[in-house]
């Protein structure tokens, strides 16, 4: 009875999530949210280049100031690979300014406060008073289609997979050329 409960419980955000997460290959579903610091980011904006698109629950919750530490930390590496890293929560600005000031978070976290990037996204948790983000991850290749995607993702090292695995599309897109 337990093992079913955990299991059970473990599938929850799969689903409750309002709609699938997109396919790699699929083109990203495009999307203006405002930033942390008010400005409107566009994903088309970042046309020809990489984009990691992370989505995730809750500013200042434990596992969310680690996945957000660690990609900060590794934001030399990112930017060395021409890649442009995206937040994206159901907090709105305000939140989004303070979770940044505090954390030292000089990447652009967006607020999708309607909801419709997180669920466009399949990354919509619907708890009925509560909704709120999965933790899901996007890697958007320079053409705007979805070359990767993560949906069982631990902060604590995904920042280093999702490097890994952008080592790895890069190195596949460059010999295809």
């Amino acid at each position: 009875m337990i093992a079913l409960l955990a299991v059970m419980v473990g599938l929850m955000p799969a689903i409750l999530s309002a709609a699938s997460a997109p396919s790699v290959g699929s083109v990203a579903l495009d999307f203006i949210l405002p930033s942390q610091d008010g400005a409107p980011i566009s994903l088309n904006g970042y046309r020809g280049k990489w984009v990691v698109l992370y989505s995730y629950p809750k500013d200042f919750t434990s596992g969310c100031t680690i996945e957000a530490h660690n990609f900060q930390r590794d934001q030399a590496q990112y930017q060395k690979k021409g890649v442009v890293v995206l937040g994206v929560s159901v907090q709105g600005v305000d939140s989004h300014k303070q979770f940044c000031t505090k954390e030292g978070l000089n990447f652009k976290l967006l607020a999708d406060t309607d909801h419709k990037v997180s669920s466009a996204y399949g990354s919509l948790t619907d708890l009925g008073v509560v909704k709120f983000a999965s933790r899901h991850t996007f890697i958007i290749n320079p053409e705007g289609k979805v070359a990767k995607v993560f949906t069982e993702v631990n902060p604590n090292k995904h920042s280093e997979e999702v490097l890994a695995a952008l080592a790895e599309l890069q190195k596949q897109s460059t010999a295809s050329r």
